[in-house]
């Protein structure tokens, strides 16, 4: 089945059995794999991109269903020069990483979460990343890395 889209800005159609995940879309077909398989059942939050504009799980969404979808995966969220997305900077700035492999699915999480709900605070963010987890930090700095970036984000340019 043929599946059209944009992914990243980019117009593209995707061939698949119909059976086919957005994950494994987005990974084996687009070769795009930023976007990370952690759990299979959409309870991790690794597999986060947009759609349309809104967070989701990509592990639990037919490619089907997205059929002329915008899509925007973390590779998608960066300047064209390079620069990184308010969000990926406050990451890097507070250190809201440690192996890595969450990372993309909390810093879209995070962008959804600060464009829906601009001035959450502490004990809000905690809350609204509960389906996102890391298994190698205590939260804190990912906590930081998103109040700074939501900061940034409605920041004037």
């Amino acid at each position: 089945m043929q599946v059209s889209l944009k992914v990243n800005g980019q117009a593209t159609t995707v061939d698949a059995p119909p059976n086919t995940l957005l994950v494994q879309a987005i990974r084996e077909h687009l070769r795009l794999t930023g976007t990370h398989v952690g759990c299979d059942t959409a309870q991790c939050g690794a597999c986060t991109v947009h759609v349309n504009g809104q967070a989701i799980k990509s592990c639990n969404v037919l490619l089907a269903q997205v059929q002329g979808a915008e899509i925007t995966t973390i590779e998608g969220i960066a300047q064209p020069d390079g620069t990184l997305h308010p969000m990926q900077a406050a990451f890097k700035e507070c250190h809201g990483l440690q192996c890595g492999f969450c990372t993309p699915g909390m810093v879209m999480s995070a962008i959804d979460l600060c464009k829906n709900h601009p001035n959450a605070n502490e004990a809000e963010v905690r809350e609204l990343l509960d389906g996102n987890l890391c298994r190698c930090t205590g939260y804190q700095n990912i906590v930081k890395a998103v109040m700074l970036g939501g900061k940034n984000m409605a920041a004037p340019a």
